[in-house]
């Protein structure tokens, strides 16, 4: 980055920051340098990407990827755990991007231990693009999904486990459904022996034989899993080889829902007559997907000019509710300027002893300058 475009960079990152501090978001600053294992439950996109050291004790360290988790970190070592916080940040962040730089800049707010989960959501939404907006954003469109909709049909449809995960999965790594309900795609012949021998085997038993397993080959950890993961992953591939197939019912309710795209008060229409149609009661869902748009109308967004699409993913295994993005109308092909939504989950796999409500955005200080922002 040449020293115009360092004191661009600068002047943005400050404007973002002064109005998320006016807001009331403090700003933090998480260290460079994080321990990687805290990053391994945030999805395989960050996994693959990190950049690892290691110093003389042989301590292993990652370069920062991203935000949510150190700044999630830091409000566990804090007074506040638990209870209500909010946070601020902007600075470098590193990853593997491919022909994209792998440092880059990165701003923020995260908002913790707020009960009142959807006017949360809107908060952060509305104050994410006033921000960007602020530092010279063009005209935002924005397109968002619903993992916790998705949570509540797949309850709703009582499907067994292993399906749940396949699909939840698979739809956060944007697989067409029928992929994702194909028993056998992604089973390798390789391991052929060991399914069979898993097939209708008890579950306690079956774990521990592939955990010993993988102990007798000195395995603990492969791409990031460790043994405990890796023999769940071969349960549920067990568990999905032995099935008859996905009910066909079933099978269409599903399509039927991620198929829905349009407005979100036309969405909510549909999901409902689908819901009716079907005789599942996903009430409490979008009783909650209701009240959220209504808090997005009453701060003033354009909740008409959005866009709802149900197979909308931003990695469910790290979002458990609202998901976003926010790009420009008029180059959306440049990428989201901002990213975000409920993570409710997380802070329980970094040691939390309950779940606590939790939600925040991103926003790509360097796609400001691509999107026109920087003229």
């Amino acid at each position: 980055m040449g020293e115009p475009d360092f004191a661009a960079s600068r002047a943005v990152s400050a404007a973002i920051l002064a109005h998320l501090e006016a807001a009331g978001y403090a700003r933090c600053e998480p260290p460079i340098l994080q321990k990687p294992a805290v990053f391994f439950e945030s999805g395989e996109d960050i996994r693959s990407r990190l950049y690892l050291t290691s110093d003389l004790s042989g301590a292993e360290y990652c370069l920062r990827p991203e935000y949510t988790i150190p700044v999630c970190r830091l409000y566990l070592d804090s007074d506040l755990a638990g209870g209500p916080a909010t946070f601020s940040y902007c600075g470098p962040v590193f990853r593997y991007r491919g022909e994209e730089p792998n440092e880059f800049w990165q701003a923020g707010l995260e908002n913790f231990g707020r009960a009142d989960r959807e006017a949360a959501d809107a908060e952060i939404l509305g104050l994410a693009i006033d921000a960007a907006t602020g530092a010279g954003a063009p005209p935002l469109g924005v397109r968002f999904g619903d993992a916790g909709l998705i949570h509540a049909l797949l309850s709703a449809l009582d499907l067994p486990p292993q399906w749940r995960r396949r699909i939840l999965r698979g739809h956060g790594q944007e697989k067409p459904l029928a992929a994702i309900l194909t028993a056998t795609s992604g089973i390798s012949r390789d391991h052929s022996g060991v399914l069979a021998a898993l097939e209708g085997a008890d579950r306690e038993g079956a774990h521990a034989l592939v955990e010993d397993l993988l102990a007798i080959a000195g395995i603990s950890t492969v791409g990031g899993r460790s043994a405990a993961e890796i023999a769940e992953r071969f349960l549920e591939q067990a568990a999905l080889k032995s099935g008859a197939g996905f009910p066909a019912e079933q099978r269409a309710i599903l399509e039927d829902f991620f198929a829905i795209e349009a407005d979100p008060d036309q969405a909510s229409q549909r999901l409902r007559h689908l819901a009716s149609n079907a005789g599942l009661d996903l009430d409490a869902a979008l009783d909650r997907f209701d009240a959220r748009l209504g808090f997005m109308a009453a701060r003033g967004l354009a909740v008409g000019d959005f866009r709802f699409a149900t197979r909308f993913a931003r990695n469910l295994d790290y979002y458990t509710g609202f998901a976003f993005e926010a790009f420009a109308r008029a180059g959306p092909q440049t990428g989201p300027i901002i990213g975000g939504g409920r993570y409710d989950g997380v802070l329980r796999s970094l040691g939390a002893p309950r779940d606590i409500p939790a939600v925040g955005a991103a926003i790509w200080v360097e796609r400001l300058k691509t999107s026109g922002a920087w003229r």
